[in-house]
């Protein structure tokens, strides 16, 4: 079978499964689709601090849409729509923004972007397209708001996570984040942690790189710290309905971080008496991940990574705009009893604010 053979039929097999794409990206808004958004105190504050385009990467974007040919693609729903979800069988897609409030040092400032990229991303696509879901903009850096901006948009059930990126401030298990939890749980919101950076710290143990290979590579230590701050912290068992989903991350990983972190436990859980059932537990109880990228070859070898997870810790995504081998549809690798959990019902019991059509 042809590589293009076997994308058409991931594709159909995408469209007979109704697909749920937990990270799609839609593009990211600017200084002109903020400030209709925004009190006009802080419209006047994004020109006058000449805040445009919210970048967070340090790096040029590599990676190309699916029809690059096509200015459409990410400019608005219909160029969505048309590129990605209807050839590609996609019922529900979660749009994740990965804005530059993330790493704003005023925490007004980051708070105010927050809430106009969401107002923004309600009125100008989920409005838009019945089929489209969001991810919840939250300053990190100020909780208080963070927890305001929770309870405004409980009310939509159309957002249905808290998005937040992998290297920040500090460990996400930190008790000053709590509030922000809580709220979460208390309105039935995830917790997406998508791969980036501030770089407010060196990405690595060992000092900042100097290329995207590389960092692509050191992802995977971020996101192992992460799961261990929340996993150590306690977390899960504050808020025993948390599910968090690692958007990016990667797969291969996961399972020798459960293995190394219950064998420690066992000799220093003193030190942590909240911890009370070994972390592989807590972990494939609350913790979910997307198919795209994923970090390792496919075929025999993918599908006994997977095997080594419980059949629900896998999530559909597609990563769109960004090309990834494979194409748009499920893995090729996938086995097929975990076809119609990873498409679909997944991400149903992830995420409890999610309501779909029944197909």
């Amino acid at each position: 079978m042809t590589t293009d053979t076997m994308e058409r039929s991931d594709a159909a097999d995408g469209a007979r499964l109704s697909l749920i794409d937990c990270d799609v990206h839609p593009r990211l808004p600017r200084m002109a689709d903020l400030s209709p958004h925004s009190d006009r105190y802080w419209a006047e504050m994004f020109a006058y601090r000449n805040i445009d385009r919210q970048e967070l990467m340090a790096y040029p974007v590599s990676t190309l849409p699916y029809r690059p040919q096509d200015a459409g693609v990410t400019t608005d729903a219909a160029g969505l729509a048309r590129a990605h979800l209807d050839p590609n069988g996609i019922s529900t897609a979660i749009l994740n923004v990965m804005s530059g409030a993330h790493a704003a040092y005023d925490p007004y400032l980051a708070a105010a972007m927050c809430e106009a990229t969401n107002r923004w991303l309600a009125a100008e696509w989920l409005d838009a397209d019945p089929r489209l879901r969001g991810s919840l903009l939250v300053p990190f850096q100020h909780p208080e708001a963070a927890v305001r901006e929770i309870e405004r948009c409980a009310g939509d059930g159309r957002f249905v996570q808290v998005l937040t990126v992998l290297m920040g401030e500090k460990p996400l298990g930190r008790r000053e984040y709590w509030p922000i939890y809580r709220a979460m749980a208390e309105h039935g919101f995830a917790l997406g942690i998508h791969a980036g950076s501030t770089y407010r710290h060196a990405p690595t143990q060992c000092g900042f790189f100097s290329y995207r290979v590389e960092e692509a590579a050191a992802q995977t230590q971020a996101f192992s710290s992460q799961v261990a701050s929340l996993v150590a912290e306690g977390v899960f068992g504050e808020f025993p309905d948390l599910r968090v989903v690692l958007h990016e991350s990667g797969v291969s990983w996961l399972p020798s971080l459960m293995w190394r972190m219950s064998k420690d436990w066992k000799g220093a859980r003193i030190e942590v008496p909240w911890v009370k059932v070994p972390p592989a537990e807590l972990i494939a109880t609350h913790v979910r991940m997307t198919t795209q990228p994923f970090d390792g070859p496919g075929g025999p070898d993918a599908a006994r990574v997977v095997a080594q997870l419980e059949h629900d810790m896998l999530l559909y995504a597609s990563d769109f705009p960004h090309a990834h081998a494979g194409g748009a549809g499920l893995p090729h690798w996938l086995p097929a009893e975990l076809h119609r959990a990873v498409a679909r019902d997944n991400a149903l019991s992830t995420y409890a604010r999610l309501e779909v059509a029944d197909v």
